[in-house]
């Protein structure tokens, strides 16, 4: 029984130990830079690709559209909706 109860408390102890994920990308700007090298990771803190871009010159990483970013346009346009709206 005590060998049961240790072996529970270890299990627990080492899922528990484990490091979480943070989210990959900021939701707050559009544009991430991907960076390359033993550990992958990506740094969503910029406004704009030329701004992006200088931050990767020169190194291992590729400028990427964030896909979560939190004003990006939600779903078709008003347009669209008035185009399909009025064709029947």
């Amino acid at each position: 029984m005590r060998t049961l109860a240790l072996a529970i408390l270890a299990i627990g102890a080492a899922s528990a130990a484990a490091p979480a994920q943070a989210q990959t990308y900021d939701p707050s700007y559009p544009v991430c830079l991907h960076v390359y090298g033993k550990v992958s990771y990506y740094e969503c803190r910029y406004t704009s690709l030329p701004q992006c871009n200088m931050s990767a010159s020169g190194r291992s990483a590729q400028c990427v559209i964030n896909p979560y970013f939190a004003h990006a346009s939600q779903g078709p346009s008003a347009y669209r909706n008035k185009r399909y709206r009025n064709g029947y």
